[in-house]
């Protein structure tokens, strides 16, 4: 306008509108870039809480073997120290585990007892674990027992009797016996039932397939999910091969093992713990459920052979959908030496071993055998 004056030079107004019109125009752009640079971010956590989820909500079970503590009989120096805690080091593989199960082998009893028959009682293997040992056991985060096998009855029935009134005033979850055939535990929302099979004086026959399908049956009709744990086949290094037939040790019936995990899961069983050789032996899949048919020696002090196979066993991590199907196991691999007691294996020996034998044992078995990192792996072949 004439007359008017700017403080401005028209330069200057010019170079002031571009950069305004530059940066208004680079706005968007900035925005667009960040908004495209966070989507896979964003996708990213998505992903990885979901996972954790899906995680978190499935059912953990860890899953061992024979575990005897040590026993004052004959004499008490085949009890460990005191101040020794035998399952020490296995305690960072079973925190923060929905379920640890294990088959408690021999009586809890103090003293006293009527002794079973045997030639000679200097060298007979009758397990009397003191009532302190258990103590180990809820230190270890087991929640879960088997007391169905061949050394339940070692000391009468004030072995039994005891060993039911101090597994239930300690707060276990067991199973095995005719009086205590089964029992259930909740977790994260789903009812667990677990019952227990042996060939052995009032536990409930695991050689009596048409009534270990009914008890399975019944039980799986009050539950969720039906774990199902036996001991069964015959014992030592010469029979860690799953026959498929009915194995006779000492002139008794300890069952068709391969038949009995699928009778008990046509019946509804989601696992099948198999336990009572004192080797590892061969896993199984069928219907989605997983089936181990002996998970060998886990914590065996003093009176037990460790021999090759005898010395080691698997540690099962199982991971299970809350319908009972299989997501996947990984194996710890532990070892005894000594006079006995777990120890982490790193040369994985339990894993391999059986990784071997469900080849050779089970060939159709629709089950993947890893290693991730250090971790071992047994996982389902998906069609």
């Amino acid at each position: 306008m004439k007359g008017t004056t700017f403080p401005f030079k028209p330069g200057f107004l010019s170079l002031i509108l571009f950069v305004f019109v530059f940066c208004v125009r680079c706005i968007p752009f900035e925005s667009k870039a960040k908004s495209i640079e966070n989507k896979p971010i964003k996708s990213e956590r998505l992903n990885a809480v979901v996972q954790q989820m899906e995680e978190d909500s499935l059912i953990s079970l860890v899953a061992v073997g024979d575990i005897m503590l040590g026993t004052n009989f004959p004499y008490d120096w085949h009890l460990p120290p005191k101040s020794v805690k035998l399952l020490e080091p296995m305690w960072p593989y079973f925190r923060n585990q929905d379920l640890v199960f294990g088959n408690l082998e021999g009586t809890v009893l103090n003293s006293g007892g009527t002794l079973k028959k045997c030639q000679d009682s200097t060298k007979c293997y009758a397990f009397r674990q003191p009532e302190y040992l258990i103590d180990q056991l809820l230190e270890a985060k087991f929640n879960l027992l088997s007391i169905a096998n061949n050394h339940i009855g070692d000391f009468g029935e004030a072995g039994r009797s005891n060993t039911v009134r101090v597994l239930k005033e300690k707060g276990f979850r067991f199973a095995g016996l005719e009086r205590k055939p089964y029992d259930t535990i909740t977790v994260k929302g789903v009812k667990i039932g677990f019952i227990a099979f042996s060939p052995n004086t009032e536990c409930l026959p695991i050689e009596k397939l048409e009534e270990a399908r009914r008890r399975v049956a019944e039980l799986n009709e009050l539950v969720d999910v039906v774990i199902v744990s036996f001991h069964g086949g015959a014992e030592g290094a010469n029979y860690t091969h799953v026959t498929r037939e009915t194995e006779i040790f000492y002139e008794e019936d300890r069952g068709n093992v391969y038949q009995f995990a699928r009778t008990v899961i046509d019946a509804g069983a989601d696992v099948v713990l198999g336990h009572g050789p004192h080797v590892p032996r061969a896993v199984d899949l069928y219907k989605g459920r997983f089936i181990t048919y002996s998970m060998g020696n886990f914590c065996t002090y003093s009176r037990f052979s460790l021999k090759g196979p005898n010395g080691i066993a698997p540690v099962y991590q199982i991971k299970l959908k809350r319908n009972g199907e299989l997501v996947e196991t990984k194996v710890i691999s532990i070892k005894q030496i000594g006079e006995g007691g777990p120890l982490l294996d790193t040369s994985n020996a339990a894993y391999a071993l059986i990784k071997k034998l469900t080849k050779e044992d089970i060939p159709e078995a629709q089950l993947s055998f890893g290693t991730v990192g250090t971790a071992n792996y047994i996982r389902p072949i998906k069609n």
